[in-house]
């Protein structure tokens, strides 16, 4: 094993120099800086230093860029991360914003639970009530239902203080403030 790391030789300095200036993901940029930090002969623990990573991580990107190249410098994070696919395709999506143009199958406004039981007949599996609420919001939908009304409200007080009523609106507790003369 050497005594030093070093870079195999997939590019030159000026490719790696120039590769690390360019480098809009600020991890593949930190990868590139220490390709070309060592190739022009600094020392790892002087890099992983410079960088603000372990030794041990630098070692294992020149590992990495030795053995594949520069291909083995993005990223990778990103690549493992793949989620799941969404529940509805963009054909679907576009199927059921038409379908919300219309009436809901009862007649009635579309919710979240009709959503889901559409869903659920396209795809042909039990899709939860929740995601019809997401699907709606994802169309733009938003709930819109009106304000509720107090069922044990007394009628006269409200229509007393939408007149103004006989009562003042403000009162005073206490005795009256002595003003100067």
């Amino acid at each position: 094993m050497p005594r030093y790391a070093t870079v195999a030789p997939h590019l030159s300095l000026d490719d790696l120099q120039t590769r690390y200036r360019r480098a809009h993901d600020p991890v593949a940029r930190s990868h590139w800086h220490i390709i070309w930090l060592v190739a022009e002969g600094h020392r790892v623990p002087e890099v992983a230093t410079l960088v603000g990573y372990s030794p041990n991580w630098v070692r294992e990107i020149i590992r990495r860029y030795n053995a594949v190249g520069p291909d083995a410098l993005v990223d990778q994070r990103s690549a493992h991360r793949g989620g799941h696919p969404p529940l509805l395709s963009s054909a679907d999506k576009a199927e059921l914003a038409a379908a919300l143009d219309g009436p809901a199958p009862d007649g009635g406004l579309w919710t979240g639970p009709k959503v889901a039981a559409w869903m659920s007949a396209r795809l042909g599996r039990p899709i939860g009530v929740v995601r019809g609420w997401e699907a709606l919001r994802a169309l733009g939908f938003t709930l819109q239902r009106p304000r509720p009304r107090a069922t044990t409200a007394d009628h006269e007080a409200q229509d007393a203080f939408k007149k103004g009523g006989s009562r003042p609106r403000w009162t005073r507790s206490g005795p009256p403030i002595p003003t100067p003369i």
